[in-house]
């Protein structure tokens, strides 16, 4: 099973500060970990929203809404992706997480889709071209 392991932001990721070299060493050991487990798939922390943009939907127009965007709870300051063999075990490495932010923070654990997920609307044609393009996405490592 995959989960991906969301950091929620705050008003001091979304401002720019960095993490301290001593959250970055906690850090750093604690993906160690997970690599050594070999749970993590990836990781990574975002810049601020500030830096984004969304681009809303209404049938065949786009709009594009510049960061910051103003609702910092709802916001990502980073991810990691890792395979697990359950949502129990998932939630059990985010427990022994440093604290990602100086005060209180908040990570959000939410399980990937997987092909068989799909049921019989993931046809064989769709499937032989999910398996196609995951292959080449590997090649660009």
């Amino acid at each position: 099973m995959r989960f991906m392991i969301l950091v929620k932001a705050d008003k001091n990721s979304e401002a720019g500060v960095l993490p301290d070299e001593k959250l970055l060493t906690e850090m750093g050991k604690f993906n160690e970990k997970l690599v050594k487990a070999g749970v993590m798939l990836a990781g990574e922390g975002l810049q601020p929203s500030s830096k984004g943009a969304r681009v809303k939907f209404s049938g065949a127009k786009r709009t594009v809404i510049d960061g910051p965007f103003v609702e910092t709870k709802e916001l990502i300051a980073g991810y990691w992706l890792w395979q697990v063999k359950s949502r129990e075990e998932a939630i059990e490495w985010v427990k022994r997480c440093p604290n990602p932010m100086k005060g209180e923070s908040e990570i959000e654990i939410r399980q990937v889709f997987e092909a068989e997920d799909f049921g019989a609307e993931f046809t064989p044609e769709i499937r032989k071209q999910e398996e196609r393009l995951r292959a080449q996405m590997g090649k660009k490592k």
